[in-house]
């Protein structure tokens, strides 16, 4: 799955790249961890034109209250492609509400002989790439307070991603440069949609071990040196 991703390019540097004003303050995210809930740019099908803060683990429209809402989203950081249009906290979001998900690079686990290890991936020749997402509007109707969050699409791995996060054989849907504009066009069908939720061919990715400072609890791990290469003996090329 992805629950770990980076965003540390600057705000004119996300501008350029998406031609869309930046709604809000964003500060570099060298290790983002989903379980935090934390704010993240997205790029939606209603406002295209803008990058939005949304939080990360979507909360569906029809959660009954803060409690519950705030609960459920342990569950919706990521959204399987294969059951996307099944599964009730997703479905209406997929039809109707997509979005990018800027990012610089994610992290994901390695299992070799008992042991876990970190890699930091990400795309060649671009600094700054897509993740296909999802998204909701959730509000409070006790206090009025407006909740908007969103999900990465995941799908399963293409033959890098195979052999990194060996135990899910999981990795983000990411969306070429061509296919950013078309994933959130409003006038998709089911079936194109299904289209665009593929592993994206290993060529165009990279990857390289990282220290154990990604789980260090002693340590700050939201820092650059989170991303530096780090070589294990033990570990086969």
């Amino acid at each position: 799955m992805c629950y770990y991703n980076s965003m540390t390019a600057k705000a004119k540097e996300l501008e350029q790249r998406y031609d869309a004003e930046l709604d809000g303050e964003l500060e570099p995210i060298y290790l983002g961890n989903g379980f935090s809930y934390l704010k993240w740019p997205v790029i939606t099908e209603q406002e295209p034109g803008k990058i939005l803060m949304y939080n990360w683990g979507l909360i569906p429209k029809w959660s009954r209250s803060k409690e519950d809402a705030l609960k459920f989203r342990v569950n919706t950081l990521n959204a399987r492609s294969e059951t996307i249009f099944e599964k009730p906290s997703f479905k209406a979001s997929i039809t109707a509400k997509r979005c990018l998900i800027p990012s610089t690079g994610f992290f994901e686990w390695r299992d070799y002989k008992g042991k876990k290890y970190p890699y930091f991936i990400h795309l060649k020749d671009e600094p700054i790439f897509s993740m296909a997402g999802i998204y909701e509007e959730w509000v409070d109707r006790s206090t009025g307070e407006v909740f908007n969050t969103f999900s990465i699409v995941t799908c399963q791995a293409n033959p890098l991603m195979s052999k990194i996060h060996n135990s899910k054989l999981r990795m983000p849907v990411i969306l070429t440069k061509d296919d950013e504009r078309t994933w959130i066009r409003d006038t998709l069908k089911e079936n194109e949609i299904k289209d665009l939720m593929q592993p994206l061919d290993e060529s165009l990715m990279t990857a390289h071990t990282i220290s154990k400072l990604i789980t260090s609890k002693a340590e700050p791990s939201n820092v650059p040196q989170v991303q530096e290469v780090f070589n294990y003996a033990e570990l086969p090329d």
